[in-house]
């Protein structure tokens, strides 16, 4: 029957009756929502968009709400197609936005959403409308499949999407039609760089530039990657600790976007055979201010360009959002209260120490105290610290810019890393001279931070007089709270993150699901766990009296240590994270026994 309908657009009366049909609403819900559509209240709407606003609930399932997603699902299954969720991130919108031109797509509000050998598949909100399908068929010699997808989404990335497109393509030939005209001189080349229009600003590649920015904003990107290649180069996007390819860029185009990119960094555009860094402060969609921190690397195909994009929001945070417990947020505050000494914060790169530390300066950096920092590089720029930068090309290391807070009449000072035996001395020398001093260390857990500065030639004494605490960290991925379903956990896979503990094991657990919210990861955001080591009088003793590291790990357990696998666990029978999270990320227990 459907076959002989007369092509037409979705109407609110059409998709009212088919709700009342299949018992989804009722009759008074249907004739208010017709007498507002008569007085005008809807022009330019999609009928789901105009029903899924009014967040009624199923009226025979109350429990269900009448979202867009329920709508689009339920009018997906009336006429036999499949729902499709438009993840950006998973969008070839190179590929996708060469099957139509943009008017053709708006025409019929489609968007095509994937391109293989065999089929196209196009996202539509029109059941009805088909036209476009039979035309494009003679051009693409490929089958189509109509997939129905939220209408807001679609008329939100069918303008994206093609804007990125054709900012790309116009970047590629207006290079190209540079390179035709003839190469510069080497004088005339770096003469443009210094003048900062090497390509860079042409208003297709700002273009590219500012939606890879917002996007990234979007997508809660904490780093973004530029990666020459050498035809296509790669831009990723790191989200929640893992990266995602977000888009393919010509090797022309790529160029002069990390040209541009450095010119908003301050950066030396004409130099790219030595590395670079530089800082770019700009706003998000919703007019926040963000900070963001460039590095560059020249490779074999041209300069990598790492952009680190700082949470505005990260010194607001409480240490309960960041994933401490009750008891650890106890023991820390006790630890870093104190009138002086050293605390430290352990683990690999991009396990959340910049974030704890700061969040805790920010926490001690009252009016009365002087809180300086020195840092390779400065993170993040706060009013109420005095913060100074590593330069080694001036001599001026860790070392001696503690030497020179000293001079400063600090009251806390916090180093950013402890890479040697004259940075840790001058901590110590600090620290025993009346002041906090806050660290970090690159080393597995926390008792095997003690070996680390064993190695470095710290004495075992000036140890026991200065440490106050260390807390080993990692960052782990959460459960999507819309997508995560029960799960049963076995014996086998508790004990492998509770072995040497008594912990019951958990009658329920949770397990990643999939949905738009997570990109079908099934995870969302992250938080931390803490594994914290306060320097009791016997760990004081034996670390004077250099004992081995197996007595120091044992005595730290029996004074209340609890290792990072098991801080793990206890977020999995919390139903935050997942068995294979927590062991993605801790240490095995060999190295944390």
């Amino acid at each position: 029957m459907r076959a002989t309908v007369k092509e037409h657009a979705l109407t609110l009366d059409e998709l009212l009756d088919w709700l009342l049909a299949d018992g989804m609403v009722t009759a008074e819900q249907a004739e208010l929502l017709r007498t507002l559509a008569r007085a005008g209240g809807f022009q330019g709407k999609h009928p789901l968009t105009v029903v899924a606003q009014r967040n009624w609930r199923h009226a025979q399932q109350p429990q269900q709400l009448l979202d867009v997603e329920a709508l689009g699902r339920w009018l997906a299954a009336r006429f036999g197609l499949e729902y499709f969720q438009i993840d950006p991130l998973q969008v070839d919108v190179a590929r996708v936005t060469e099957v139509m031109p943009f008017a053709y797509a708006d025409r019929y509000k489609v968007l095509p959403v994937r391109v293989s050998d065999q089929e196209i598949v196009v996202a539509t909100a029109e059941p009805f409308l088909r036209e476009w399908e039979r035309e494009l068929a003679h051009v693409q010699r490929k089958s189509f499949r109509r997939v129905i997808a939220d209408p807001e989404d679609i008329s939100r990335y069918l303008v994206e999407f093609y804007a990125m497109a054709k900012s790309v393509f116009g970047a590629e030939r207006q290079q190209g039609d540079r390179q035709r005209g003839g190469m510069q001189s080497l004088e005339q080349l770096m003469e443009l760089g210094r003048a900062g229009k090497l390509d860079a600003n042409d208003q297709h590649v700002v273009s590219v530039v500012d939606w890879l920015l917002q996007y990234a904003f979007e997508q809660r990107a904490s780093d973004i990657h530029i990666e020459p290649r050498r035809e296509m180069g790669k831009v990723r996007f790191r989200i929640d600790g893992v990266l995602h390819t977000v888009y393919q860029l010509p090797s022309t185009v790529m160029m002069p976007v990390t040209s541009r990119l450095k010119i908003l960094g301050r950066m030396d555009i004409a130099e790219k055979r030595r590395p670079q860094d530089g800082r770019i402060k700009t706003r998000t969609p919703e007019g926040q201010e963000v900070e963001m921190r460039l590095s560059t690397m020249p490779t074999a195909f041209g300069e990598k360009l790492v952009m680190r994009i700082f949470d505005p929001d990260v010194l607001l945070r409480d240490f309960r959002d960041l994933g401490f417990e009750s008891a650890e947020e106890q023991l820390w505050q006790e630890m870093t209260s104190q009138p002086h000494g050293i605390v430290l914060v352990t683990g690999p790169t991009g396990s959340g120490k910049t974030t704890t530390l700061y969040s805790t300066l920010k926490r001690l950096a009252t009016p009365e105290v002087n809180v300086c920092t020195i840092e390779d590089p400065i993170e993040l720029m706060e009013p109420s610290f005095n913060q100074m930068q590593v330069h080694a090309a001036i001599d001026l290391g860790f070392a001696e810019g503690v030497r020179t807070l000293l001079r400063q009449d600090p009251d806390i000072i916090m180093i950013g890393e402890i890479r040697d035996r004259e940075t840790a001395e001058m901590a110590i020398q600090a620290a025993l001279t009346g002041h906090l001093v806050l660290s970090t260390l690159h080393t597995n857990d926390a008792p095997s931070s003690l070996t680390r500065l064993r190695d470095l030639g710290v004495p075992g004494y000036l140890l026991h007089s200065s440490l106050l605490g260390i807390t080993a960290q990692r960052l782990l991925r959460t459960l999507c709270p819309s997508c995560k379903r029960p799960a049963e956990i076995s014996d086998t896979e508790w004990q492998a993150l509770t072995r040497g503990w008594k912990v019951p094991k958990p009658e329920q657990v949770y397990a990643p699901g999939g949905c738009l919210e997570c990109r079908n990861t099934g995870y969302r955001g992250r938080l931390g766990i803490y594994e914290m080591m306060r320097m009791t009088t016997a760990l004081k003793e034996m670390i004077a009296a250099e004992a081995a590291m197996g007595e120091l790990r044992l005595a730290a357990y029996k004074a209340g240590l609890k290792p990072l696998r098991l801080q793990g666990a206890r977020k999995v029978a919390q139903g935050l994270t997942t068995v294979e999270e927590v062991l993605r990320v801790t240490p095995p227990p060999e190295s944390s026994r």
